[in-house]
């Protein structure tokens, strides 16, 4: 790559919603815009310490840790030398220091890599003429001014006026004067299509140059790249409310301890000579008992558990990264987890919306069948390109297939491209285009030059020529694109248009039948395929010119361009003729009905938001296991484009779903763009209720702004949801979802850049001395932690032959404030209550630790043994080490210990006395109480058969959120306490386990029980 350092002079003006680049102009400009060096930084060196430590700070368990040190600084109330706060928490704070410093350096290097490639992409500024090369990396963003194309004329004096930088990679609203002036005026409109963004590579063409209009961090990559806004996981959130909540316990021990301490102090202590308290104290004398308990009691809240749940994240994030069965070997892509700091979240999903083409399918196109003029083609062989009533009629030059194919051919954007062996190649944008292109080619309509504006068409060994006159490009709110031609053949000036079905017959010719052509597009889709749907007109000469100049200056205007350019692309493009329906299919991708039905098993719903036409996208619903067929399956549709037509639907639906939520059947509803629009807009809370009655949902028709619109509706019903697409209009999804996943895909990267996974005491007397209680908070009680990340409750085959044991894992069923009280009731027995008593207590904590880590996990490996065991032999070591030093305030303590038989005595003691809740509620649980998990748990163990499970409905959550329906009542109250994965309840009758005798562990695949009910909050 090359940059030519022709300066440019520019004119900046003082509204910052405009920018003049003059090219080929020798005057500086390095002071007026941003220079190109990218920059990701999160952190300078400057602002590093104050704005880490304000992010750490934000969190309520760090701020109660704070507060406890600085309570710990006050020598009147600190029972301990405040070094053993201090201590760990400048160790703790460190390590996420440390760890932040190293992603930010890390993505210094990035910069610094991209900055210093062999253009020194940092030294291009606004105006340079930067030059490309065949799969050079574009720099910046560039208003393209020339190719190797031969219709790619290179222009390389002018100006080009342009709006400030934004975010929007689908819009470049601008206009570019040529010097000298051309014919007609020198201006020339510009839009996205006359650019190359920053970050994207140049294919399919030996050489580019281009303008640099946007720079460094203000390019639309840049302006949208951002340092992402930190995502609080349902664990997290969780943890802050349980550590609120023990911080409130302890006001309340504080409290009364220090009110009770006080009293006696009063009435007892000044009595007693050996106290010698003073009869009068300072004004704060009575917050000093208070305050010693509060420091006493903070060992409630261990310290370690932050930076062990920062460090255990970050390791599961590489297990993704390491993960070799999510490699894609087609496209050598490896899975990356961009966001360290979320992946518990991926077990607590229970909403995932999935874009369709490029996800679900493999957004490989194949023309498949069409129909011209009401004759059915390729209906019997499934190939349209083999019929034979087809291919005579393209060899007898029927007129009706003539103009079909006429409009396949050249009603796009593609370019041909001639091989050195003299075959011909299509650049396309989209791969309906492409394959639209090849059908025609196939069909002997080939398109074999692009030369500026005249195109060139091979038919049957003649050379037929058209000049493009003016392309109405494609926008999603049109939903169909036009080209303007004059056939050289006979001087006609042709409309020649094709788009979706909703955007083309509406315009048809008034005296003109249709009814076939709806026909097609129906038979069509209930066969999955896409459908688009092609007509012309002829223009008038006087009709086309008046127009046109309509056209000129809507496409030049800097405001509202795309507004302004739609009104007037609908002057023309009305009373079409329609010639045929096009149907092209679009593969599944290898393995996603499998998994899709895996994953509902698992509790897991599924929404499918698509551009497609409504029935296209059910019966890729059908195909992909979103949905059962008829009789087990039933689909609501929700359709209209009036208020009213929305609200009696949406009523209809609601009222269907209310009754058939205890009923054995899959009900899912279908939405339009449309009729979403309205719903959202004006039945949002009716809305709001069947997302949450619904397992399944269809989207057609929808825009991206739709699709993030609904994300954020799951979420504010507080679900977790996991958005999943490949392509740019996908990106506001993936960002507003709980977790992104992107695909690398054909559509390219813009989605896996934005995701968050890419696929790729009174007396105040301590009972521990300072250096044992460091020791305890950061190593004793971190290193168990740590490994236990390898435990695994089952193996990846149980959980895969068994998905709704995911249902636990959902909504925090796993760690919630209920499981939370009863670790409280069990591991109370850790904290009983001076140097060898302390150590004594001391040791019984670690003994008593051992093996309550060990008696909770399920599976071993060889580092778990060393980290629960040697931890253990760690301990003795360490304090070994530290009794042998005589200014240590522990000198021959540990040794005296070990001598006596009555410290292994105590050791044995707190064990079985420690362990005993422990195995007694394990007992209990696994008798009385078993779980799904446990019953898995005993049969891989014992090696028994598991019996498959059958289809279960998700468990339903209460809510905050009101939901009100449009004029039906609300449905009853739901139970928001059940499990679906016991099928037997705690009162029914334990099941043996005699020989060889299968788990049986559910209920069968029927829908469950009237215990049931679909989520609906606070009903």
């Amino acid at each position: 790559m090359i940059v030519s350092r022709i300066q440019v002079r520019l004119h900046s003006v003082l509204s910052m919603m405009k920018r003049y680049v003059y090219i080929n102009d020798n005057e500086l400009s390095e002071d007026l815009y941003c220079d190109n060096c990218i920059s990701n930084r999160k952190y300078t060196i400057l602002n590093f310490l104050p704005k880490n430590l304000w992010e750490q700070f934000s969190r309520f368990m760090n701020q109660y840790f704070l507060l406890i040190a600085c309570l710990q600084l006050w020598s009147l109330i600190t029972p301990v030398n405040p070094a053993s706060t201090w201590g760990p928490l400048i160790f703790i704070f460190a390590v996420s220091a440390t760890k932040e410093a190293w992603d930010d350096y890390n993505r210094y290097l990035s910069d610094k890599q991209a900055n210093e490639k062999e253009i020194k992409a940092q030294d291009i500024h606004v105006g340079n003429i930067v030059w490309l090369r065949e799969n050079d990396e574009v720099p910046c963003d560039l208003v393209v001014l020339g190719t190797s194309d031969p219709q790619g004329i290179c222009y390389i004096e002018g100006v080009i006026e342009c709006p400030g930088p934004d975010k929007d990679i689908r819009r470049f609203d601008a206009n570019m004067r040529l010097f000298p002036p051309f014919i007609d005026n020198d201006l020339c409109p510009l839009t996205i299509n006359n650019t190359l963004l920053q970050s994207c590579y140049l294919r399919n063409t030996e050489w580019a140059c281009g303008v640099a209009v946007y720079t460094g961090n203000e390019t639309k990559l840049g302006m949208s790249r951002g340092i992402p806004e930190p995502k609080l996981t349902a664990m997290d959130a969780m943890i802050d409310k349980l550590t609120g909540a023990i911080f409130l316990f302890q006001i309340v021990v504080v409290l009364v301890l220090g009110i009770s301490g006080n009293v006696w102090k009063d009435s007892e202590a000044r009595k007693q000579w050996y106290v010698q308290y003073p009869y009068e104290g300072p004004w704060y004398e009575l917050l000093v008992i208070p305050l010693r308990f509060e420091l006493l009691c903070s060992i409630m809240i261990p310290i370690s558990i932050k930076v062990s749940l920062d460090l255990v994240k970050s390791l599961y994030a590489k297990f993704i990264d390491w993960d070799e069965e999510m490699y894609d070997f087609e496209t050598k892509t490896a899975p990356h987890a961009t966001n360290t700091a979320i992946s518990e979240d991926l077990g607590q999903v229970e909403y995932i919306l999935t874009d369709k083409t490029g996800t679900l399918t493999e957004n490989k196109m194949i023309f498949r069948r069409c129909c011209i003029n009401g004759v059915y083609y390729g209906n019997d062989n499934g190939d349209a390109l083999k019929d034979v009533e087809l291919l005579n009629a393209v060899m007898g030059n029927n007129p009706d297939v003539i103009r079909f194919l006429t409009v396949m051919a050249i009603c796009n954007t593609v370019i041909p491209m001639r091989s050195k062996t003299g075959g011909i190649t299509y650049k396309a944008q989209s791969q309906d285009e492409d394959a639209l292109v090849h059908a025609a080619a196939n069909l002997h309509m080939v398109f074999v030059n692009k030369n500026a504006n005249i195109l060139e068409v091979n038919f049957n060994a003649s050379i037929l020529k058209y000049e493009i006159l003016d392309t109405l490009e494609f926008t999603s709110d049109r939903k169909r694109m036009s080209v303007v031609v004059r056939d050289f053949q006979n001087g006609k000036i042709l409309l020649l248009t094709k788009g979706a079905d909703e955007a083309i017959f509406p315009y048809a010719h008034s005296g003109r039948q249709i009814r076939t052509f709806v026909e097609a597009v129906e038979q069509y889709s209930q066969l999955g395929l896409r459908t688009l749907c092609l007509a012309w007109r002829e223009l008038k000469e006087d009709e086309y010119y008046e127009w046109s100049s309509m056209f000129k200056e809507a496409n030049s205007t800097l405001v509202d361009r795309e507004w302004r350019l739609a009104e007037v692309c609908q002057r023309l493009e009305h009373d079409l003729e329609i010639l045929g329906v096009t149907a092209i299919e679009d593969r599944l991708q290898d393995g996603v009905p499998e998994t899709i039905e895996t994953l509902r098993k698992a509790g897991i719903n599924f929404w499918m938001l698509t551009g497609d036409k409504q029935n296209t996208a059910i019966q890729i619903a059908l195909l992909c296991n979103f949905i059962s067929p008829e009789p087990k399956g039933q689909l609501l549709l929700i359709n209209g484009k009036t208020e009213d037509e929305v609200a009696r639907n949406l009523e209809r639906v609601l009222l269907t779903m209310r009754i058939t939520t205890a009923e054995p059947k899959d009900v899912a509803f279908v939405v339009d763009g449309w009729a979403l629009e309205i719903a959202l807009k004006h039945y949002g809370k009716a809305f709001t209720e069947l997302a949450i009655l619904s397992r399944t949902a269809i989207c057609c028709r929808v825009t991206p702004s739709q699709k993030a619109q609904l994300v954020e509706l799951l979420k504010s019903c507080d679900y977790r949801t996991l958005a999943i697409g490949d392509g740019g209009n996908d990106v506001r999804m993936i960002q507003q979802a709980d977790i992104g996943v992107g695909i690398s895909g054909r559509e390219g990267m813009q989605a896996a850049r934005a995701a968050d996974y890419s696929i790729g005491s009174i007396a105040g007397t301590s009972l521990f001395n300072s250096v044992s209680l460091m020791a305890y908070n950061v190593f004793y009680t971190s290193v168990p932690v740590l490994v236990s990340m390898l435990d695994k409750d089952l193996s990846e085959k149980t959980v895969m032959q068994n998905p709704q044991i995911i249902f636990y894992c959902q909504a925090g069923r796993l760690l919630n404030p209920s499981t939370f009280a009863g670790c409280i009731n069990v591991y109370a027995y850790e904290k009983s209550e001076m140097e060898e008593v302390a150590m004594v207590a001391l040791s019984g904590c670690i003994w008593l630790q051992a093996f309550v880590v060990t008696i909770e996990t399920n599976s071993f490996t060889i580092l778990q043994h060393l980290a629960i065991w040697g931890n253990l032999v760690a301990f003795y070591i360490i304090n070994c080490l530290v009794s042998a030093i005589p200014a240590s305030g522990m000198y021959t303590i540990m040794f005296r210990l070990c001598k006596q038989s009555s410290y292994w005595m105590a050791m044995f003691l707190i064990v079985v006395v420690g362990m005993g809740p422990v195995l007694a509620l394990k007992y209990f649980r696994y008798t009385f109480r078993s779980s799904a998990i446990n019953k898995l748990q005993q049969a891989e163990r014992l090696g028994r058969p598991i019996v498959t499970l059958g289809t279960a409905e998700p468990y339903p959550r209460p809510t905050d959120k009101e939901v009100a329906s449009l004029s039906i009542t609300q449905p009853r109250n739901r139970n928001s306490v059940y499990e679906p994965l016991l099928s037997d309840s705690p009162t029914a009758t334990r099941r043996s386990l005699g020989s060889a005798t299968p788990f049986d562990l559910f209920q069968s695949t029927s829908r469950l029980s009237s215990n049931y009910s679909r989520n609906c909050k606070n009903n």
